[in-house]
């Protein structure tokens, strides 16, 4: 069972790195995240990260999208497959994680350490890649205060480093069950394009300058 796991993430891994070098005439726009960058439960093509390349290929463009979002990703296991991740050049990278470490209860000491961790390692490997944070709030089960520290996080953290921010993903979406699936969690078709909307404004912002 092991092994099969192993191998799967093997070619996760490589289908990424293929994508990355197929793209390599234009600049990359990388979408490291989970399920919700995934787009689980729906065809690749209804995810935002491909709708964000629909919107930069009307505008003709030169900027390609990859997804680099793995179901179940929390920021440990983030950290740990990043190397790989950033083998060729990435213009923008938008960092979507964290959600799943907030649902889990996991530390917010360690959560935040290791969203530090992957904007350090980024930033060293290329100073000029611009680095996008994608902000996340949880529902209270885990109690007001870790809720309210959870989502202080992110702003922090792009406070410190002088990052972009995307203030909440699930804006307009998160709570709603027409925008998303029966598990209440994941957007809907629908609730994919209203998260493209938007977080465009701050892409576009970024590679048309």
């Amino acid at each position: 069972m092991a092994t099969k796991k192993a191998d799967a993430g093997e070619k996760e891994e490589n289908a990424i790195e293929n994508k990355i070098e197929e793209k390599n005439q234009s600049k990359v726009i990388l979408f490291f995240g989970n399920s919700l960058t995934a787009g689980m439960g729906l065809d690749p093509n209804e995810a935002f990260p491909a709708l964000i390349q629909d919107k930069i290929d009307s505008l003709q463009l030169s900027y390609k999208v990859v997804n680099a979002g793995l179901s179940g990703e929390t920021t440990a296991s983030g950290k740990n497959r990043l190397g790989w991740v950033l083998n060729a050049d990435i213009e923008v990278f938008v960092l979507e994680l964290g959600a799943n470490d907030g649902l889990r209860g996991i530390s917010l000491e360690e959560t935040r350490g290791n969203l530090q961790e992957i904007i350090d390692v980024v930033q060293q490997k290329n100073p000029n890649t611009t680095i996008i944070l994608a902000g996340m709030q949880i529902p209270p089960n885990m109690g007001q205060d870790y809720t309210s520290e959870f989502k202080d996080i992110f702003p922090d953290l792009a406070k410190k480093n002088n990052i972009g921010l995307i203030p909440f993903l699930l804006e307009d979406v998160a709570g709603d069950p027409e925008l998303n699936q029966p598990d209440g969690i994941h957007p809907t078709a629908e609730g994919q394009k209203i998260i493209a909307n938007n977080i465009w404004p701050i892409i576009a912002k970024i590679i048309t300058e």
